[in-house]
């Protein structure tokens, strides 16, 4: 084997020698957005100018929606959803291990309680037959969250939901422009949410979006927290427009400017950013990595790019893996969102001290264990994080896999050598 040949952690050259600064930048401001955000600028109204409702109209002709409600943040939006569908103190809801803490926490606030589910690990959603295990009599709503991009098995998780009556809240957060069976992302439940934070895939910088066909989840989510759109419902809710129900959610206009110029590009975008995926996906694919190339029956997207390394068909660890990738020249990481059921908000009941739950018998609280998803747990284990490339182009993206066929190609020596240096 040639020096050109040995991995970087053995003395050879780094494979990954071209900047990725520009492929990877993002979000992408131009001048476009400079323009919209100064119009808003000029005409002075910064709480109230139009761009929020135009911004609205856009995502409701994107999705083909009836309603949207624009949010300060997605936090806010997913406040709203829970709220706006009903939730009471004491209501049951399931939900994913696997994702933010946006898409569990906010419900904390109307008193429902989450019943950690699951991942399955196709698609790294929540596990629709773990799910139904944990269906009880107070079980009122689930969790949808397509996770990375990858529509969650929306088939078995809409069964479920209509077999149990279930309400359905979609964080799409993850899956602007990703569709299901022809339908997009955001359309498939009772109420879906986006948040436009600034790495999302149509950032706003800060923002959120909440999306329905349901009248009284609207008027609900209104409610909650814009009084000034309150006025304008028909019938008896204008009768709290002097104070809504306490909040302030609603997102401001140089916000909603910046977003509808990412929302104008967003498709074109996705289109670049996934066909560097897939060429990486499938070049990775044969050196035995699972990198959730979606079925037929879905358009995937990527807000972020993670892969699954099985480390016990190999001499190689993962902490080995992404070692030796990084001294190729690599960006690679770890998952960057812990799983929530392990987190002390709830595993020392921290939650019982939010406003709703001081009234409930702290004795009927559920206990949350750490060791309750071990499936979860090592799914998550096993997961790394790649660049997305939105701009990279070919030549960078075949010096990444030069040093994953590199990596993998020597894996039984780079194994050996760090086990001994480690010894």
């Amino acid at each position: 084997m040639s020096n050109n040949e040995t991995a970087a952690i053995l003395g050879g050259p780094r494979a990954v020698t071209l900047d990725g600064s520009a492929g990877n930048r993002w979000p992408l401001i131009t001048e476009e957005e400079e323009q919209s955000v100064l119009a808003v600028l000029r005409d002075g109204d910064l709480s109230l100018h139009q761009a929020t409702r135009e911004l609205e109209d856009d995502y409701r002709d994107f999705f083909g929606i009836r309603h949207t409600l624009a949010h300060c943040n997605g936090t806010a939006a997913l406040l709203a959803a829970f709220f706006g569908v009903g939730l009471k103190p004491g209501d049951e809801v399931l939900v994913p291990s696997a994702t933010h803490w946006a898409s569990v926490v906010p419900m904390l606030w109307v008193g429902a309680i989450p019943v950690f589910c699951e991942s399955e690990l196709d698609r790294l959603g929540i596990d629709p037959a773990d799910a139904e295990t944990k269906i009880t009599s107070r079980t009122r709503a689930i969790v949808i969250v397509h996770l990375w991009g990858m529509p969650s098995k929306m088939t078995e998780l809409l069964q479920l939901a209509k077999k149990y009556d279930l309400k359905v809240i979609e964080d799409a957060s993850h899956a602007p422009g990703a569709t299901w069976c022809g339908r997009k992302c955001g359309t498939l439940g009772d109420v879906s949410v986006f948040s436009l934070q600034t790495s999302k895939l149509a950032p706003a910088g800060e923002g959120g979006m909440l999306l329905t066909d349901d009248d009284e989840i609207y008027e609900r989510a209104i409610c909650l927290g814009d009084v000034m759109r309150i006025i304008e419902l028909p019938g008896p809710a204008q009768r709290i427009a002097a104070t809504s129900f306490g909040m302030k959610t609603r997102m401001a206009p140089l916000s909603a400017a910046v977003a509808r110029i990412q929302l104008k590009h967003l498709d074109r975008r996705n289109e670049k950013r996934n066909r560097n995926l897939t060429y990486l996906s499938e070049e990775l694919e044969k050196l035995g990595f699972q990198t959730f190339l979606p079925p037929p029956h879905i358009n995937r997207v990527y807000f972020e790019f993670l892969i699954r390394y099985c480390p016990e068909s190999s001499e190689l660890s993962i902490d080995g893996l992404v070692e030796a990738l990084t001294a190729e020249g690599c960006e690679i990481s770890y998952p960057r969102y812990p799983l929530l059921h392990q987190q002390p908000l709830f595993t020392e009941g921290l939650f019982a001290e939010i406003g709703p739950f001081a009234a409930m018998d702290k004795t009927k609280l559920p206990r949350y264990l750490p060791n309750a998803l071990p499936k979860t747990e090592k799914a998550n284990g096993d997961l790394i994080r790649l660049p997305t490339f939105p701009f990279a182009e070919m030549p960078l993206l075949r010096q990444y896999v030069d040093a994953a066929q590199k990596v993998m190609n020597q894996s039984h020596q780079i194994g050996l050598t760090r086990a001994n240096a480690l010894a």
